[in-house]
């Protein structure tokens, strides 16, 4: 685990990449934990809708847990 600038604790990739491997749902979790913010801002810019930007968020991680398993 890292421990990021608000002091709490992160996974590095490489574990939430065997997170994924391993069929753990948690991976989605600790992804979205990780990534979601980011990922939704730059859905949001682009498609200027935060329903539709929330919506090809969970189609990302899906498309995550298709592509690991």
């Amino acid at each position: 685990f890292q421990r990021n600038r608000k002091g709490g604790d992160r996974m590095k990739d490489s574990e939430i990449i065997e997170l994924y491997f391993e069929r753990n749902e948690e991976a989605i979790e600790k992804t979205s934990e990780k990534y979601g913010a980011y990922c939704k801002t730059v859905a949001e810019n682009i498609l200027k809708n935060p329903e539709d930007s929330e919506e090809c968020l969970s189609s990302a991680l899906f498309v995550l847990w298709k592509y690991f398993g």
